[in-house]
């Protein structure tokens, strides 16, 4: 939920550069998608936006899962940067639901996490095989 859709009666904040609002996110059931990154990351769920179900990032993104049955879902990537003191946590809650993770996006080296730019990584697939990502220390681009 945006900002201004939760505080209505508020002035609308300037934008001062470009910033991702929200993404769409298919899934063939969205109630079990939106619920599974939500416990995994510890957070919830919003209330039903039209065909959406968010679930609010917490830096004014939403992940809108919306659900899609006439065909396959079309495996995406989202990267979550998360507070290094979570990431125990995260990796547990995956173990508790019997949900690998691996250290690679390729999936080849299972229940072991990377250390990549000085944090630590890990990546696995929600209930449509969309390949997540969470990590403490951002990517360093040249």
């Amino acid at each position: 939920m945006s900002y201004q859709q939760q505080h209505p009666h508020a002035p609308e904040r300037p934008v001062t550069a470009v910033q991702l609002n929200h993404t769409a996110v298919y899934a063939s059931d969205r109630h079990l998608s939106a619920e599974f990154i939500a416990a995994i990351l510890g957070l919830t769920v919003g209330a039903p936006f039209g065909p959406f179900l968010p679930v609010d990032l917490g830096n004014g993104v939403t992940l809108d899962y919306y659900e899609k049955r006439d065909e396959p879902i079309q495996s995406q990537h989202y990267a979550f940067l998360v507070p290094d003191a979570r990431f125990d946590a995260m990796t547990a809650r995956l173990e508790a639901v019997g949900v690998t993770y691996y250290a690679d996006p390729s999936h080849t080296e299972p229940g072991r996490i990377n250390r990549l730019f000085g944090g630590r990584g890990a990546y696995f697939a929600d209930p449509d095989g969309h390949n997540m990502e969470i990590m403490t220390r951002p990517y360093i681009r040249p």
